[in-house]
């Protein structure tokens, strides 16, 4: 078993979803789980997934690591696909990669059943919508930096499953609010297909297991754009986008009116609200710390800050969590659909599960507005400031009319509060983009002026 950590040890840091970057692992086995070879051409494969701790990093970062062993001289895989060779005449494939992995896993989600390892089991749990089996091709999704999703097609519906490479006790929400919110029929969300569960080792106690989300699938939506690309084409173009903008703005209020009638809701407390002003007032120090240019604004942000506490806060439920364009998908005849439900991946569960403002989602996609005019004007300097200032502006409010049509709330009582969230999210972003991208931190320094000399807009 050690050459089994060393091999995975020395892969894993040239993932994308490792993250703990320029550093290696300190791996601890924690388990593992074993699926049967679906057809005859997989029987000379071993599909195993190891959960692997990361005890190098603080919090522990638990891992899972779908592996294929071949012979070596059997294997027909992409160099960049093998995670190396821990015994002489053995080779490991990073599990996805390899279709006896890929046929397996969607197995187990459509069909159901278990798979075991020592103090670990796996359950699928097929869902409502499930297609009729098929033969299936599949391919991995690129450009994902959290998880690795596999992508099936055949004759009927296409299905995507998203395996998740870190770990956490609970329900994901990726599985659990797209699931509640597909059966009561909405069509703001992909049909839910199935997923699967885990129970492992408790890493917090060394005693007793914890139950959490291995993976999902859910009914995939080819040929289609996100919303950043939809918004950055027309942007580019000059077309006017406030009928898609307003469009997607009566979308997140019905989705945030169903979640709040599918799930608890609870009254904001003081407690909430000085948690949020600790947060905010902690992000803007390191901010100031990171890109000193902020340093003069402080007075005028804190005081963003205090109007927002002055004012009456809305009920708290659940909420999308990471909500931007790039989680907005634009589908012919159903208009928007929403994505990835999982909010920020690097939080742990229980953050992401708790009741929060919906403002939080809406000052999100404020900003991802902000971000198509920032993209243009940094990928054309020679187009009018002006006219990529004005798109935003217009997909801005128009998105907020409707939001505010279909929800039934006037936001211009919440506008001190939804100002805040924008400006705490424009902080915290020029702290990430001084950090992996320079050039880009004018886009949040200039959302940072101009959410301090005048509030957001309100529908």
């Amino acid at each position: 078993m050690d050459s089994t950590l060393a091999c995975l040890a020395a892969w894993m840091p040239r993932q994308r979803w490792y993250a703990a970057k320029g550093r290696p692992p300190s791996l601890r086995l924690v388990s593992w789980w074993d699926l049967a070879p679906v057809c005859a051409e997989d029987a000379d494969a071993r599909i195993r997934t190891y959960l692997v701790a990361d005890e190098g990093a603080l919090p522990i970062v638990l891992y899972q690591l779908p592996v294929v062993s071949r012979a070596t001289e059997t294997v027909d895989a992409l160099p960049d696909h093998i995670i190396g060779s821990p015994e002489p005449g053995t080779t490991f494939i990073d599990g996805p990669f390899d279709p006896a992995y890929a046929r397996a896993l969607i197995r187990l989600v459509t069909r159901g059943g278990r798979a075991v390892g020592p103090r670990m089991v796996a359950t699928g749990h097929p869902g409502r919508d499930v297609p009729p089996d098929e033969d299936r091709i599949a391919t991995v999704h690129s450009g994902e930096q959290s998880n690795t999703s596999l992508i099936y097609r055949g004759d009927g519906m296409p299905i995507i499953c998203k395996v998740y490479r870190q770990l956490h006790p609970g329900l994901n929400p990726d599985i659990e609010l797209p699931s509640a919110l597909a059966r009561t029929g909405s069509p703001h969300v992909p049909r839910a297909i199935g997923w699967v569960e885990g129970v492992w080792p408790d890493l917090d106690t060394s005693q007793g297991d914890v139950t959490g989300s291995l993976a999902s699938a859910q009914e995939f939506l080819p040929d289609v754009e996100d919303a950043w690309r939809v918004a950055l084409l027309a942007a580019a173009r000059g077309e006017d986008f406030r009928g898609p903008a307003r469009a997607l703005g009566a979308a997140t209020a019905d989705v945030h009116l169903s979640l709040a009638r599918l799930f608890p809701r609870r009254e904001t407390v003081p407690s909430d609200q000085d948690a949020a002003a600790a947060t905010w007032r902690r992000r803007l120090t390191i901010a100031i710390a990171e890109v000193p240019e902020i340093a003069d604004r402080r007075g005028a942000i804190e005081s963003v800050y205090a109007q927002a506490a002055a004012v009456a806060w809305p009920d708290q439920q659940r909420i999308h969590g990471d909500y931007h364009l790039g989680q907005v998908l634009q589908v012919p005849g159903r208009g928007w659909v929403l994505l990835d439900f999982e909010g920020e991946p690097l939080r742990p569960m229980a953050e992401r599960t708790r009741a929060d403002l919906a403002l939080r989602d809406v000052a999100g996609m404020l900003r991802s507005f902000d971000y198509v005019a920032g993209s243009i004007r940094l990928d054309d300097p020679e187009r009018s400031p002006e006219s990529a200032r004005e798109w935003a502006r217009a997909a801005r409010e128009a998105f907020l009319e409707g939001y505010a049509l279909t929800s039934g709330e006037d936001l211009r009582g919440e506008a001190p509060l939804l100002a805040a969230l924008e400006l705490d999210k424009a902080v915290y972003e020029a702290i990430y983009e001084a950090r992996n991208r320079p050039t880009w931190v004018t886009i949040p320094l200039r959302a940072i002026a101009r959410l301090v000399e005048r509030p957001a807009p309100v529908g």
